[in-house]
């Protein structure tokens, strides 16, 4: 079934109708379709556009679709065009004339913007639900690991000792500021176009306060030609999407790190790893590295959709329908990866001892030795020569700082005493850090507290 016709004198080229057709994808959003059209005939019908009969013929034939489509009953065929075709013609088909009268005061245009739209809030909830979840796991890490030393890194040099929870952490506030963008897009995007009609709005007198209303919007939408012809949430859902993936993505590269044989800080459990056809021993972190691969696609999906936005004058062009496959591909692929993710991070054993032992000869606990030594009266940059030549002392022996003798330090400055053993130890250098947003235990704690409420209240 078309939804125009009488202007044209033939029937439409196949490849034509194979080229213009989105009901092979668009399909996928024909819950929204349908709830949008059960809200538009009842506005219609409370201002007496439409009878309560017609009104209710209607309303009972959409819910026959739509049950049939869910069960499984009814399938989508290929004549029709689009979603909005194919319900208009089974409706008409199922209740006869009453359901001709579905698309009074409606446009295409002002229906797909709406589709679109309940379409992109309702995979924004999922999605932060998703997000939500990857944060209370990241919370049980932080907590289980308060004094789990390890290496923080500058350069992908080990730089100073942190703990585990602290840098778990700095992922839990990427990601919980992902959450926030994903509620500030809801929040814009949530006002309604339907009645916006083609793009001049309608001479029907539609009550469109009532049907934002009924689709849980916070209004109508104020200007019919943007209403119909933007798609600015979508571009600010796959930039926030592409962030997400970005954020997943870096850490996946640090578990593909820590999973190494060199490494070993981590052990990926069996049911998120694959091994090697070849070769025996190789434990794979497949999830982590598709997790990263996969960023590209969503960073396409963003740049594809800027792009055919770029050019396109008011109002409604075809150019448009170009946004739906991209963004239902951008939106799977994020929900599959923070699915599999929260697997695997929930499941992931680290090695603690492992961990500290790569701290401690990483030399993390220099910039702490020439603390020590400031506050012995050194002055700073004598100090830091100083732990250079101790640091290159260590490196000609094999050991680390805390391997060191007494005799060995004060050969090399006689300022060092018994208790510079207690200045550069890991528990001592992390512990003296506790201003808000450092390492110590107890500034983490109260980090740990704040998390714990927001996840409650949100």
């Amino acid at each position: 079934m078309k939804l125009w016709g009488g202007r044209f004198t033939k029937e439409e080229n196949q490849l034509v109708h194979n080229f213009n057709e989105s009901l092979s994808f668009d399909q996928k959003f024909y819950h929204q379709d349908i709830e949008g059209s059960i809200a538009h005939v009842t506005m219609l019908a409370k201002q007496g556009v439409v009878s309560e009969d017609d009104k209710k013929a209607i309303i009972d034939g959409l819910k026959g679709i739509l049950a049939d489509l869910e069960s499984g009953k009814l399938v989508f065929t290929k004549e029709h065009e689009d979603i909005h075709s194919f319900v208009e013609a089974n409706l008409t088909e199922r209740i006869g004339e009453a359901g001709k009268r579905l698309h009074t005061g409606r446009s295409r245009n002002d229906q797909v913007a709406l589709d679109m739209k309940l379409y992109c809030r309702d995979e924004i909830d999922e999605i932060d639900g998703l997000v939500k979840t990857l944060l209370e796991e990241l919370l049980k890490i932080m907590k289980e690991n308060l004094e789990t030393w390890m290496p923080g890194f500058t350069h992908l040099q080990k730089a100073q000792p942190v703990t585990l929870a602290h840098h778990v952490g700095a992922y839990y506030e990427m990601f919980r500021r992902d959450r926030g963008r994903l509620a500030d897009i809801r929040k814009r995007m949530n006002y309604c176009p339907l009645g916006s009609g083609a793009l001049a709005g309608t001479t029907y007198p539609l009550d469109r306060e009532y049907t934002a209303e009924l689709l849980d919007f916070d209004g109508p939408t104020l200007n019919s030609m943007d209403s119909v012809s933007d798609r600015d949430y979508v571009i600010e859902l796959l930039s926030a999407l592409s962030t997400i993936m970005m954020h997943l993505s870096r850490f996946s590269e640090e578990i593909i790190i820590w999973n190494t044989n060199e490494y070993q800080f981590v052990d990926i459990d069996d049911a998120y790893s694959t091994g090697s056809s070849i070769m025996p021993q190789k434990k794979n972190p497949d999830i982590a590295e598709l997790v990263r691969g996969k960023t590209g696609r969503v960073y396409a999906a963003l740049m594809s959709m800027l792009t055919t936005m770029k050019g396109i004058p008011l109002a409604y062009n075809k150019d448009m329908q170009e946004d739906k496959e991209l963004t239902f591909d951008a939106i799977d692929t994020v929900k599959g990866c923070l699915a599999l993710f929260n697997g695997m991070v929930s499941t992931m054993h680290f090695k603690k001892d492992r961990m500290e032992n790569s701290a401690k000869n990483g030399f993390t606990n220099a910039t702490d030795a020439a603390d020590y030594l400031v506050g012995k009266g050194v002055p700073f940059r004598d100090a830091h020569g100083i732990v250079g030549r101790l640091v290159l002392y260590c490196i000609d022996k094999g050991i680390s700082l805390d391997d060191m003798k007494l005799e060995e330090y004060k050969a090399i400055s006689p300022v060092f005493e018994d208790d510079i053993y207690d200045a550069i130890s890991m528990k001592n250098c992390v512990e003296r850090r506790n201003t808000i947003g450092a390492p110590g235990a107890d500034a983490m704690q109260a980090v740990i507290e704040q998390n714990k409420k927001y996840l409650q209240e949100n």
